[in-house]
């Protein structure tokens, strides 16, 4: 299709901005799959600099507006709460990754696809090029790229003191606009399938909270989010409505 050409070729394109740095499953009862991972939870050394941000963050965990969960705590840094954030928002992919592997293979998505908008994967090492590949298979490349950034401590210092790099924030928004391509396939090829499992309200709180993180802090261009621009519009209604009558 015209549509899927052109989506490759902006994506050739977009691929080659690169940050800093360098499967099915058999499933299960539903909440089983519901708590597998692709890969092990990414987690902080116990002693780093973003203790005091993770308990400031405790404040705002129990409630239930998503709004006040994303904003930048006073006092706090912006790029350590966009570091820890983003560690959050890793694992909760991770997550929803391991969620659907039963339903997301080789077979049934052999395209990284979400409707007529198709993603290569290219991440400047294994993929110097811009490459097709299944969907299942672009998470995992995916998730381990993220976390190969997460774990770089030239790109996200975890020792007080330590500056962050000056293209940090630039690494950041890649990131982003790459973790979103999961949200985008999930919603666009197993939402009636999470449905019919009752699975799709934790998809869809998960979803609220990562993109109203995004545009609190506009992570992510808005020709990148077109593939869900419908549920991104009614989400931000909804927020707005909220804060209006808060």
């Amino acid at each position: 299709m015209p549509e899927e050409a052109a989506a490759k070729e902006k994506e050739a394109a977009a691929e080659a901005d690169q940050p800093p740095g360098k499967s099915s499953g058999t499933g299960g009862d539903r909440e089983e799959r519901r708590m597998d991972t692709l890969l092990p939870p990414y987690k902080l050394p116990a002693k780093s600099r973003y203790s005091t941000l993770l308990l400031e963050r405790q404040k705002t965990l129990g409630s239930e507006d998503l709004g006040l969960q994303v904003k930048l705590p006073p006092g706090a840094s912006e790029e350590e709460w966009l570091a820890l954030s983003t560690i959050d928002m890793f694992n909760e992919l991770n997550l929803l990754a391991g969620a659907v592997q039963d339903l997301c293979t080789d077979q049934t998505c052999p395209v990284m696809n979400a409707g007529s908008y198709t993603f290569a994967w290219a991440d400047g090492d294994r993929f110097k090029a811009p490459t097709s590949l299944s969907a299942p298979k672009y998470f995992e490349n995916l998730l381990m790229w993220v976390e190969r950034q997460l774990s770089d401590e030239t790109f996200l210092p975890v020792k007080p003191g330590v500056p962050f790099p000056p293209n940090f924030r630039k690494g950041i928004r890649v990131i982003y606009k790459r973790l979103f391509r999961i949200y985008a396939h999930i919603f666009h090829a197993h939402f009636k399938e999470l449905m019919e499992q009752e699975a799709d309200a934790h998809l869809n709180h998960s979803f609220k909270h990562f993109i109203y993180f995004v545009k609190e802090f506009n992570l992510v261009d808005d020709d990148e989010l077109e593939p869900l621009k419908d549920l991104i519009a009614l989400c931000m209604r909804q927020k707005n409505k909220n804060s209006a009558s808060s």
